[in-house]
């Protein structure tokens, strides 16, 4: 076989190739995923309690999110109840100085999204500047996590 019918065989080859490969996601295909390209995992978590292993599980479940993905993952936490406290500037229920430095840090430096409920903040008598300013206020809290599961967001409650 001369080059040039060689050449035309192997463009053949990979033209058929193309063609007949078995449909996969993203994912499973194993095709590169790049920065900045969109997150092919995303996870919302729900905090509705101020406990302090409560919430240092949540945060070493994001921290261990981030270190797996890295920005391949979009996180989100959305807080109510006595979970408020998470995002609150002055917590009225005992969530260290520490984990509240480290939501904060997730927000920062990773764009883990901050959402705190509205209807709990009314029902505390607070207002926005009682929350962290890298978290939005939604009226409702479980709306929040509605529409974060609707954009595909896996749910997290512990």
């Amino acid at each position: 076989m001369n080059k040039r019918n060689s050449l035309k065989a192997t463009a053949l080859a990979l033209v058929a190739g193309v063609f007949t490969q078995p449909k996969t996601s993203h994912a499973a295909s194993g095709e590169l995923w790049f920065p900045g390209d969109p997150p092919q995992h995303k996870l919302v978590y729900q905090v509705n309690r101020a406990d302090p292993d409560y919430i240092n599980h949540i945060l070493g479940s994001l921290r261990a999110m981030v270190v797996q993905y890295g920005d391949n993952v979009a996180l989100a936490v959305v807080a109510f109840g006595p979970g408020i406290h998470l995002l609150a500037t002055r917590p009225e229920r005992p969530v260290s100085l520490e984990a509240r430095q480290r939501i904060v840090g997730f927000a920062n430096d990773y764009g883990v999204e901050l959402v705190a409920c509205g209807n709990t903040l009314t029902g505390l008598g607070w207002g926005a500047d009682r929350v962290v300013s890298q978290a939005r206020i939604e009226e409702v809290g479980a709306s929040a996590l509605m529409t974060y599961q609707e954009k595909g967001y896996a749910y997290i409650a512990w």
